[in-house]
């Protein structure tokens, strides 16, 4: 058995540290979403956690975990009696990131339920999560309806299966942890609801942190055994202090003073529901009982503010997730109470109010973004542990770099985007079978049903009316004599079923001079930026290709992080001549590449230029058969004309030809006027196709 990496030897992160040991006090809490930049100890944090759970009692031979105090009495295992008691290990369960649903919930077997009338389940990760940690990495890679299974799960505390009028229901009550790189793509708004508490976490910026995490990573490497050892101590009694903190939870008073700080702070923040409000009352409850108290403070709700409000507020999805705290201190300050709520001698600072934080998880400070502060003389002190650098902004060193042209490319000044505004769906033609997400029609497990067939591999998805329709015509061979139906293998049909999927938007934007007027470059950013906004919703993969001067750039190679492509899309420079059949060719290079990584994602080009090409010999016949070079691949494609003036050429309108795609302006782009697209799009494929 690996030996896990010690909590308290973590250096820093004392805001991820405190968030997951306020779970532990406290599951109610809701979990913690952990984001942050790769190689910040995220997963090693999550894991080392349950090292310091404290054991659990279960009935012996319970697939479910049942606690013999009180034994759920709908367990698919019981009804276990009153006698008998095993204790074990809290349990830390992870997630992969391409589990099936049935991984997940358990499954059960439709062949023995339809035969024989029997409810045969093999229980999934919940129920082996019950009582325990369930870790998600990089969640927000998880398919969809695989987290909505999940977080339901988590809500409801129970998981339910069912398949054709079969159910079963366990209980499934865990710590949720889930951890994430944002460069790799968001979760959606009301995803990130689902979660209690929220961390950003990053690397220090201080050399002797850094040298120390170096140090003890190397110490762990070289003998795990004895390095775990060597924190022994200071481990049993951060798991002796989560112990005193859940027996002294509910002792733990929460005023009508403390509540009105929380109502105030939750609707100063413009939070959507009462959800927020819930999980601060829980948090600063659990931070109360961390630190030994029996009331509630004002820090504590500034401190469960700092945790459970940044990812609820509403913001533009390009956002970060993030709090003004200088507006809550106001509103705290405002809504709080006269008289101080806790007896002390004049002028003396309350408890976790003045002087210096004690190390510690959650140790770091009043405006550490989190950070519980136990009395001086309590729990454990653990060295090496000095603030994170939470609050520094972080820039990917990417981002600083720019498309450059050649020389006397006539470089301006970049143009602010326009407001973006409501674009309709741009589709893929066809049925695909990628990744799922909410653009073009595809063959997925999740979706309307259209067919049935024979299955293959594993039964997921039982069309019940096939299945008796191809057993029917045997019953009377078969010797059915009751008034059951024999079902045999051979009998049973796999639902087909079909959805929808995410693509790869890959933007090829015109950067060159012809399209360097800031008016008219406010608006094409404008556009691109309302069009990444959907591929955000809509779940697809995006790229950015530029092409101005006398080259093109991959400005963004494809990923899931469509922000990314909006900080590039804000920076993007303008001016010099139109090398059209150079970024015709980049992305077509970039298609190619990627097909290799991915080749059941379908692509959408977005083709955003006035359709003039300069520089070079035969400029406008190289964009051609660059363009022709689409066509003979059936790549779907939308050419955004960008033309403007009294008089125009057509160039954009030609090009699309080329390229066998469509074409719509800049005024057709909004979704009052983009009804006739997609049918566009589709019936010119079809007439191609004929």
């Amino acid at each position: 058995m690996n030996t896990p990496y010690p909590f308290t030897a973590l250096v820093g992160q004392d805001d991820l540290r405190l968030a997951l040991v306020l779970n532990a006090v406290s599951p109610a809490v809701g979990g913690v979403l952990v984001r942050g930049e790769k190689g910040t100890a995220k997963s090693t944090a999550v894991r080392a956690l349950s090292a310091l759970l404290p054991e659990v009692e279960v009935v012996p031979g319970c697939r479910f975990s049942c606690d013999p105090a009180s034994p759920d009495p709908q367990c698919p295992d019981g009804p276990h009696d009153a006698a008998g008691a095993a204790t074990r290990a809290a349990r830390m369960v992870e997630l992969p990131v391409g589990a099936s649903e049935d991984r997940l919930v358990g499954a059960l077997d439709i062949e023995r339920a339809l035969a024989e009338g029997v409810k045969a389940f093999e229980p999934g990760l919940l129920a082996d999560a019950h009582r325990g940690i369930l870790y998600v990495d990089e969640v927000n890679l998880l398919h969809d309806h695989l987290v909505d299974l999940l977080l339901d799960a988590a809500a409801m505390g129970a998981s339910y299966v069912e398949r054709e009028g079969v159910s079963v229901r366990h209980a499934a009550r865990f710590l949720l942890v889930g951890t994430m790189n944002p460069e790799e793509g968001e979760l959606r708004p009301q995803l990130l609801d689902r979660f209690g508490l929220t961390v950003e976490v990053s690397a220090s910026r201080e050399p002797d942190q850094r040298v120390e995490v170096v140090k003890r990573r190397l110490a762990y490497d070289a003998d795990p055994a004895a390095f775990a050892a060597r924190w022994a101590d200071e481990e049993r009694a951060v798991r002796a202090r989560i112990v005193a903190a859940r027996a002294l939870l509910p002792s733990v008073r929460l005023g009508d003073g403390v509540l009105r700080q929380i109502a105030a702070t939750c609707a100063a923040f413009e939070v959507d529901g009462m959800r927020a409000d819930i999980v601060m009352a829980r948090t600063a409850t659990a931070l109360a009982a961390w630190a030994g108290r029996e009331d509630v403070t004002a820090e504590d709700v500034r401190q469960a503010a700092l945790l459970a409000l940044p990812h609820r507020r509403r913001r533009n999805p390009f956002d970060a997730p993030g709090l003004d705290e200088d507006k809550l201190d106001e509103t705290l300050e405002e809504f709080g109470p006269e008289e101080p709520e806790e007896p002390g001698e004049p002028g003396e600072p309350e408890e976790g109010e003045g002087g210096e934080a004690p190390e510690g998880p959650g140790g770091g400070g009043a405006r550490g973004g989190g950070g519980g502060q136990p009395p001086e003389d309590d729990g454990p002190q653990l060295p090496g542990q000095a603030r994170s650098e939470q609050d520094r902004d972080r820039q990917d060193p990417s981002e600083s770099e720019q498309p450059q042209g050649s020389p006397g490319a006539g470089e301006q000044r970049p143009a602010a985007a326009a407001e973006p505004f409501r674009t309709k769906l741009l589709s893929v033609p066809g049925t695909g079978a990628g990744a799922a997400g909410r653009r073009s029609r595809a063959r997925a497990d999740h979706g309307r049903t259209t067919g049935a067939r024979r299955p293959r591999g594993a039964l997921t998805k039982l069309p019940l009316a096939a299945t008796v329709q191809a057993a029917a015509p045997h019953q009377r061979a078969r010797g059915r004599a009751g008034r059951g139906l024999v079902v045999r293998r051979d009998d049973l049909r796999q639902a087909v079923r079909e959805g929808r999927e995410g693509n790869l938007v890959l933007f090829v934007v015109d950067a060159s001079g012809s399209m360097a007027a800031r008016q008219r470059m406010s608006a094409v950013k404008g556009a691109v930026l309302s069009l990444l906004l959907d591929a955000y919703q809509r779940r697809d993969k995006v790229g950015l290709v530029t092409f101005r001067g006398a080259a093109a750039e991959v400005a963004l190679p494809p990923t899931s992080s469509v922000d990314a492509a909006a900080v590039r899309l804000e920076a993007l420079p303008t001016g010099g001549r139109t090398p059209l059949a150079a970024g015709l060719l980049k992305a077509h290079e970039v298609l190619r590449v990627e097909r290799l990584r991915d080749p059941l994602r379908r692509p959408l080009v977005v083709l955003v230029t006035d359709g003039r090409a300069t520089g070079g010999p035969e400029p406008v016949a190289h964009a051609a058969r660059a363009a022709e070079l689409f066509a003979a691949e059936s790549i779907a494609s939308v050419t955004v004309d960008c033309e403007s003036g009294p008089v125009r050429l057509g160039l954009a309108g030609q090009l699309a030809q080329g390229l066998g795609g469509s074409v719509v302006t800049l005024d057709e782009l909004r979704a009052d006027s983009l009804a006739g697209l997609v049918k566009d799009v589709q019936d010119h494929r079809n007439r191609r196709a004929a």
